[in-house]
């Protein structure tokens, strides 16, 4: 027997569950299902969302024959071979083409080049389907020749629907309850509810679902979270971006979330101890130390444990004082460095390891801090006399900022009063 998901595949436009954004009237796609117009397009949206659905939909719609490749299976054979297809197709019976490709991020530079020349001539319209931001992963050169769709994951309602019909297909009976807890564990993935609830059908009895048969289909289920893929990038954006906001209850839910899609806690405390260093620096030096404890208690007492302590850490950064005075002071220094030529060290800065070394006076007008009063050495200067007057570091008015901004202030007045004293001299 067919899967209940191509069983349940609609043949008409009417029948399509989700994706209203596009298909709307006056919407272009709405123009192409209904009145076959079609256009070389890229689907990209997530797994179960109707991405190859819509593509037979369109092709139906515009009376086309649709080749479909898959990039995981097919190369370059199986392209020129559709090609051949396509052609023979427009020659020999006067039917357009609609070449198909699932996962066309998969194929490389020099497979997707080959498509370039039959869009252009009109051998075939191309429809390419991906999971993955077709920025990162298509060639401009495809990417200019077809329009980009993005496909989104299917509401509550909309998996409801689809429940509706599946249930009714397979008899099966749930409680409001069970149709409830179905749709949460499809998690916005269609195909992923069709698979349930053509697993469920096989552990009834009599068309129902008892309690340990739910807890049976239910068991093992996992979010979607695509290690590596955009909502792999996504997530720790919105985990850094909270933390950053000084939200501990966003930073606690994000960091919740990609535990429950089976994210690394290591990569999450990882990010922490950078995060601490980026955006909380000297405002809070503790933080850097709280998040490396973390990552310390992680390896030391391992998962259950662990992830508490890297949530604690989430929480101490998030409600951390904020500066990114330090990252934003390095970042100057390294851009002064490369545009700048390469200045020599001041003598009384250079090292003096030997006799020729001292007798050329390397770090003979030395002063030496500690033997300063308050152990500073008022008006000597470290950096080069050609920048002698830059400033990269700018503390800001938060936590223990206030009190660096403060000392670095006291330091500056003494700098310029010891100047003072050797110019009226």
């Amino acid at each position: 027997m067919q899967p209940l998901a191509d069983r349940l595949r609609p043949q008409k436009p009417d029948e399509y569950i989700g994706q209203r954004h596009l298909l709307a009237e006056g919407e272009p796609l709405h123009a192409a299902l209904h009145e076959g117009k079609i256009h070389s397009l890229i689907l990209w949206g997530p797994p179960g969302t109707g991405k190859t659905t819509l593509a037979r939909l369109l092709a139906q719609s515009a009376d086309a024959e649709m080749i479909q490749l898959s990039a995981v299976l097919d190369g370059v054979k199986e392209i020129r071979a559709a090609v051949v297809q396509a052609e023979q197709n427009k020659a020999q019976f006067q039917q357009d083409t609609i070449l198909f490709v699932d996962e066309v991020h998969r194929f490389n530079k020099a497979q997707q080049d080959a498509f370039l020349p039959h869009i252009e001539q009109g051998t075939f319209t191309f429809i390419g389907a991906t999971t993955e931001n077709p920025s990162f992963e298509l060639n401009n050169a495809l990417l200019s020749r077809a329009r980009v769709y993005v496909l989104k994951n299917l509401s509550d309602a909309d998996l409801a629907e689809l429940l509706i019909r599946a249930c009714v297909e397979v008899g099966l009976t749930l409680t409001e309850e069970q149709q409830s807890q179905l749709v949460a564990a499809a998690d916005g993935d269609g195909r992923r509810l069709l698979n349930l609830i053509e697993l469920g059908a096989t552990l009834a009895n009599q068309g129902q679902l008892d309690a340990q048969g739910m807890k049976s289909l239910l068991s093992g289920r996992m979010r979607r979270f695509d290690k590596g893929g955009d909502v792999w990038y996504d997530q720790i954006s919105a985990l850094h971006k909270s933390v950053r906001g000084s939200s501990p209850d966003g930073a606690l839910y994000w960091y919740a979330r990609m535990l429950d899609g089976g994210c690394d806690p290591l990569y999450i405390a990882r990010r922490l101890v950078a995060i601490a260093s980026e955006d909380i620096g000297n405002a809070d030096p503790r933080a850097l130390q709280i998040a490396m404890n973390a990552w310390e208690a992680f390896d030391r007492l391992g998962a259950k444990e662990g992830e508490r302590a890297i949530a604690h850490a989430c929480v101490y950064c998030a409600c951390a004082p904020k500066s990114n005075a330090v990252e934003m002071a390095f970042k100057a220094a390294k851009a002064l460095v490369k545009s700048t030529p390469s200045y020599e060290v001041p003598v009384h800065l250079r090292n003096a390891p030997t006799k020729l070394a001292e007798s050329m006076g390397h770090g003979a007008e030395y002063r030496y801090a500690h033997n300063e009063e308050g152990a500073y050495a008022a008006g000597e200067c470290y950096l080069p006399p050609e920048i002698a007057q830059t400033e990269f570091y700018q503390p800001v008015e938060r936590g223990l900022e206030i009190q660096i901004k403060e000392k670095l202030a006291r330091l500056k007045a003494l700098d310029e009063h010891s100047l003072n004293k050797r110019y009226h001299r």
